[in-house]
Formats: structure tokens, C-alpha cells, sequence
């Protein structure tokens, strides 16, 4: 409970001192002035806050804010920095410019500019669908791996990154167009299960005990073996992937098979050369073939 005495009739017995008439449960505040001591630095702390005021950029205006006495501004600062670094770069990039891919991989100083170039490339641009250390995703491919849909050498992953997949408007983007068998009419659902098992067969996987796998076989060298070859083993110029591996961009599993025969898969890569310089897409394509899985 809060009560209220009158200070100058109230006294400490302990201490002696005046308090300041609050009381609460019994317990009456002291009325102890604080120390000079921390009444002086806290007195300077505003003489300083003032000082401060003046010197350096303080008061917000309408459009701005004031100056101070020395125009200092962290902005300022900042871009002073940065124009150094990019100096700094582009000194150590041109030798990137200049050079071959397979240059810049003989070339210790060049290979590990464009590691380090290319792995901040990596980050800002590929990371959200790849994985920070390139893993990849259902839908989004492994780079770590040695399986490629168009190719892992040098000049097929610079291609990739230079002109992405099914990019419209990029006539040398990478296209392939898997038919929707499904959707078109072109297979019947029993069809698709018997055709869906000969997939996982091909990639050593169990079947479903009655599936009809003579018929899967003969479905496929019928729709499916002019892309992927007769053994399945996937054409990299046609961007067809290899069924034998029981590796696959959306999932290997009996409905993720019959998902993709069905509908077919239409995934999307940004053609990085409309966004990133020529040099950029050389240390991006050193850097992914450096990734564990390059040709």
C-alpha cells in the first residue's frame, strides 16, 4: 500500500535523514541526494551531447539533416570505401576478363580470384533455389553431383548461366519439352502406371507386384526412347535426363514419376547473362564446375 507523509515532519531514526514522504508496506524512501560525483558526469554527458550537436550531422530537416561543423556523413564513408574495393576488384578481375575458362583454371591466382568472385555470385543469385553450398532441392538440381541435365564442362555450365532455361524472348536459352502424356491424351492411366514402373525399373528400383512392365517397356521405346535413349540413359543435348541413375530433379518415388509422365515438368533458370556482367558469369561458372560435379 502507497501512502503520502509530509517530508519535513518525517525522519529516519537509523539514518537521520528527511524522507520523501512515500511510503510503501511500511518501507518510507529516503530523501539521499545522489553523489556529486554522478551528478558531474552525467552534467557533462549533455555539455558533450551538445558539443556533439554541433560537430557532426544531428537534427533531421525536411529533405536532409544538418551538416555538423566537419560535413562528416557515414554515406559518405561508406561509398568512399566501396569505391575503393571496387577498384580493388576490377584490378584483380581483369585478368578474369581477359582469360579463357580453361585458363583460369590452370592459373592458380586467377582460379582462386574467380572462386572467390563466384562464390559471392553464388550467394546473391543462385543460393534461394541451389542451396548455400549447392545441393539443390526437389525441382532445383544438384550441383555437387556429376549428373547434368545439358552437360557439366566448362562451356556447357557457362551456356546454362549465360542464356538460363526456357527463357522466353532468349533464343539460346535451354529448351526441352517433355509431353504431358497424360494431360494430352496421349497415354491412358494404366499406360502411365505401367510406363511410371518401367522408369523405376530402369533406375534398379522396386516395382509394384502387378505392373504390367512388358507393356511399360514397349511404351517406351514407342514415347519415350527418342529423347532418353533405348536404355534410358538421357541425351544431354536434348536437356533429357538419364533414368538409369535413380537420380531425378522431382523425385524418383512411383507418384512423383507418375506426376511428371503425366503432366510433365517445365522448370524455369533465369538467363543470368541479362543480369550479370561477362566476368561475373565466368568466376559463377568456374566457381559451380569447382562444386564437386563439374565434367
Amino acid at each position: 500500500m502507497n501512502k503520502h507523509h509530509d517530508p519535513a515532519s518525517e525522519f529516519d531514526a537509523a539514518t537521520g535523514q528527511s524522507t520523501t514522504g512515500h511510503e510503501w508496506d511500511g518501507i518510507r524512501e529516503l530523501n539521499t541526494p545522489l553523489p556529486r560525483w554522478w551528478l558531474g558526469i552525467f552534467y557533462a554527458t549533455i555539455i558533450w551531447s551538445l558539443g556533439y550537436w554541433v560537430i557532426y550531422p544531428a537534427w533531421p530537416l525536411l529533405t536532409d539533416a544538418t551538416k555538423g561543423v566537419i560535413g562528416y556523413a557515414s554515406r559518405q564513408e561508406i561509398e568512399d570505401d566501396l569505391a575503393i574495393m571496387r577498384k580493388d576488384r576490377a584490378a584483380l578481375a581483369s585478368g578474369l576478363a581477359d582469360a579463357s575458362l580453361e585458363q583460369i583454371k590452370a592459373d592458380p591466382a586467377l582460379f582462386r580470384v574467380a572462386m572467390a568472385q563466384g562464390k559471392a555470385a553464388f550467394g546473391d543469385n543462385c543460393a534461394a533455389c541451389h542451396g548455400v553450398g549447392g545441393s539443390g532441392g526437389k525441382g532445383y538440381p544438384n550441383l555437387n553431383d556429376d549428373e547434368w541435365l545439358w552437360g557439366g564442362s566448362l562451356a556447357a555450365i557457362q551456356t546454362t548461366l549465360q542464356h538460363g532455361i526456357r527463357v522466353a524472348g532468349n533464343n539460346d536459352t535451354r529448351v526441352s519439352q517433355m509431353p504431358a502424356f497424360g494431360r494430352e491424351g496421349m497415354l491412358k492411366k494404366d499406360e502411365i502406371s505401367a510406363v511410371a514402373n518401367h522408369v523405376r525399373e530402369l533406375a534398379g528400383l522396386s516395382t509394384q507386384p502387378k505392373a504390367d512392365l512388358a507393356l511399360g517397356r514397349k511404351l517406351f521405346a514407342e514415347n519415350c526412347a527418342a529423347c532418353h535413349g533405348p536404355a534410358g540413359k538421357g541425351n544431354q543435348e536434348l536437356g533429357a535426363p538419364n533414368l538409369t541413375d535413380a537420380i531425378s530433379l522431382y523425385g524418383m518415388d512411383l507418384a512423383s514419376v507418375t506426376e511428371t509422365i503425366t503432366n510433365s515438368r517445365n522448370g524455369v533458370m533465369p538467363a543470368w547473362g541479362q543480369r550479370l556482367d561477362p566476368t561475373t558469369i565466368k568466376a559463377l561458372t568456374v566457381y559451380v564446375h569447382s562444386l564437386g560435379g563439374g565434367q
